[in-house]
């Protein structure tokens, strides 16, 4: 069975780790950080963490070190070929990243959040101009003359535009619907332009989680944990066999998406109840899109246009450095 772990490994490599997308010898520092904004993103409600993990350029590292893992291969870490196996299944990287987006979740419970109460303009401005600006680098995955990656890439605008205006419907939660959420919610982290914060907002469990985040309450952590274990070890295999058989058409795909979320980045939002009969419902909320004249008038927020253009920059030059800046240490 150690040998299917290789062979995964193995292919995962030849048809994934490319030398033009990843960096394999990363210092833990950088691999910390990465994981670390992962984290904070993943927390706002229309931003992935994956989207993060392509900008940085550790995405396909990423599915293919987690695909590697199964429960033979945790039982191998306990006997003497530990350190081979640990190597294997990339160890080091999925441990260091692991802490990072750990600690990304945790501060941005307090911090994000805050932002994203307090000061939602220029926080979405922010996230929208990542999401633009790395869907305009990742261009370079996929040949844009070939009708099929066209096709792929407009179904994967549609697919973003529908998921964003799905109604948000809050269930009766326990432990089996935690467990269910988690498995949904870590599907969309690992796929760009999917919100894993956002599944959890429609499936109702939003507030509910990250309260239990806050809070520590172990009960409810390990249950989500649990799930989203079990939604990694499925469907990161579903991605790599993907990838390796239809590359250009998923890159395709995946930059659609990216390009389909930023109808939910945009910065001046109304967010109401919506209508079930002739009533109000507290469980559903709508989202209407508002231009920023008449943002004030509508929400009584302020438009914030300077602050929100130059958070909008400020993500642009961020995703423009970072890309030269891989670009150099490639070449």
């Amino acid at each position: 069975m150690l040998m299917s772990d290789n062979s995964i490994r193995q292919n995962s490599n030849e048809g994934l780790n490319n030398a033009d997308d990843v960096i394999e010898n990363q210092s833990f520092k950088q691999i910390y950080l990465k994981g670390l904004v992962m984290g904070l993103s993943d927390s706002v409600p229309g931003v992935s963490g994956a989207t993060i993990a392509l900008i940085t350029n550790i995405y396909e590292r990423l599915i293919a070190a987690i695909a590697s893992v199964n429960l033979f291969t945790l039982c191998y870490l306990l006997t003497h070929r530990r350190g081979h196996v640990w190597r294997n299944i990339d160890g080091n990287f999925l441990l260091i990243l692991g802490l990072g987006v750990l600690s990304g979740i945790l501060i941005s419970a307090r911090t994000i959040l805050f932002l994203y109460s307090a000061y939602p303009e220029p926080l979405y401005a922010f996230f929208m101009g990542l999401v633009l600006t790395s869907a305009w680098v990742l261009r370079k995955k996929f040949r844009v003359h070939k009708f099929e990656n066209w096709l792929m890439w407009s179904l994967g605008v549609i697919f973003s535009l529908i998921l964003s205006n799905v109604e948000a419907l809050v269930a009766e939660i326990g432990y089996v619907y935690i467990f269910f959420c988690g498995m949904i919610a870590i599907c969309a982290m690992i796929l760009p332009g999917l919100s894993g914060a956002l599944i959890l907002i429609l499936l109702g469990a939003y507030e509910f989680v990250l309260t239990a985040l806050v809070a520590l309450q172990f009960n409810v952590i390990l249950v989500f944990s649990l799930g989203c274990l079990t939604g990694l070890a499925i469907f990161s295999r579903v991605l790599i066999w993907v990838l390796e058989r239809f590359r250009e058409l998923t890159y395709a795909l995946i930059n659609g998406m990216l390009v389909g979320s930023t109808y939910m980045l945009w910065p001046w939002q109304k967010f109401f109840g919506c209508e079930v009969g002739n009533e109000v419902s507290r469980d559903l909320f709508c989202r209407e899109i508002i231009l920023p004249l008449h943002y004030t008038e509508a929400t009584g927020n302020p438009v914030m246009i300077p602050q929100t253009l130059f958070a909008f920059l400020l993500a642009t030059s961020l995703v423009i450095y970072l890309n030269d800046h891989f670009l150099k240490k490639r070449n």
